[in-house]
């Protein structure tokens, strides 16, 4: 069982993003950017009345989330998609021209899809037991155990579901079920090591979202108006998150492929 090397797996992503830069420039533009975009201008962001009590707030943020639905679905499947699309043009070493890259994210998506509603399931499904062994306990302190027990879990079970987009899109698989399958057997052993890993990186973006989008706020401010300064951070912000998709495609990558060690086909070149 091969063994995560947090360094070399960062050095590898880096390497991925810089060598196939610009096709996935454009790639995340077409794909995450734009269905970023239209999010951000055609769904309003919810206003929540401060003094309104928590029962009537939890209802306008339902009614928003349904609002948004049927164009945040589809959106979700393209950025989706452009996540499947992005690992394709950075691992296959075919070098595929941008349509077959597309067509092979596409028939990767459904299948990405339907992975995350089986752990969609398996959680809810975990969720209900420890719900109810609370309510039959009766006991507050067992239930605030019980709680902190589903989300301990659910921490466990998405971190070693997290090679599944490589997975489906470097191995070809098309099975969400074997995908599962194959990203737990590659996580084990490197539970640690890859949680501490995607946490620095979530830090390292959230620290740099957070300078730009207020070093941006500020020149906005000063040289837009309201609607303005709205399109321009959306702009600013949708671009970021574009930047982070890719870079989360390739840390992904960097990390399947150390784990996975090297593919038949790479076992062959090394005999030509």
């Amino acid at each position: 069982m091969n063994q995560l090397d947090i360094s070399e797996a960062w050095k590898s992503a880096v390497r991925l993003v810089a060598t196939n830069r610009d096709m996935l420039v454009a790639i995340a533009g077409v794909f995450i950017l734009l269905p970023q975009l239209a999010v951000a201008f055609f769904i309003p962001e919810t206003q929540l009345p401060l003094d309104a009590p928590q029962r009537e707030q939890m209802e306008i943020l339902a009614a928003a989330f349904w609002r948004a639905m049927p164009l945040q679905l589809p959106m979700s499947l393209v950025q989706t998609a452009g996540l499947m699309i992005v690992i394709i043009v950075m691992t296959d070493r075919s070098r595929p021209t941008v349509a077959t890259a597309i067509r092979k994210g596409a028939l990767a998506t459904l299948p990405y899809f339907g992975a995350q509603i089986l752990i969609m399931l398996l959680l809810l499904a975990m969720f209900v037991v420890i719900a109810v062994l609370a309510g039959v306990i009766g006991s507050t302190a067992v239930a605030s155990a019980l709680v902190m027990m589903v989300f301990a879990l659910a921490a466990t079970v998405g971190l070693r579901m997290a090679l599944v987009a490589p997975v489906l899109a470097c191995e070809h698989e098309r099975n969400p079920v074997v995908a599962l399958r194959r990203s737990w057997k590659l996580t084990q052993g490197s539970g640690l090591r890859l949680a501490s890993f995607l946490l620095l990186a979530l830090l390292l973006f959230l620290l740099v979202a957070r300078l730009t989008l207020l070093f941006v706020g500020v020149v906005l401010a000063l040289t837009m108006p309201g609607e303005g300064q709205r399109l321009g951070a959306a702009m600013v912000s949708s671009t970021m998150v574009a930047g982070a998709m890719v870079y989360a495609g390739a840390i992904l990558a960097a990390v399947h492929r150390q784990l996975a060690g090297p593919t038949d086909i790479e076992m062959a070149s090394t005999f030509d």
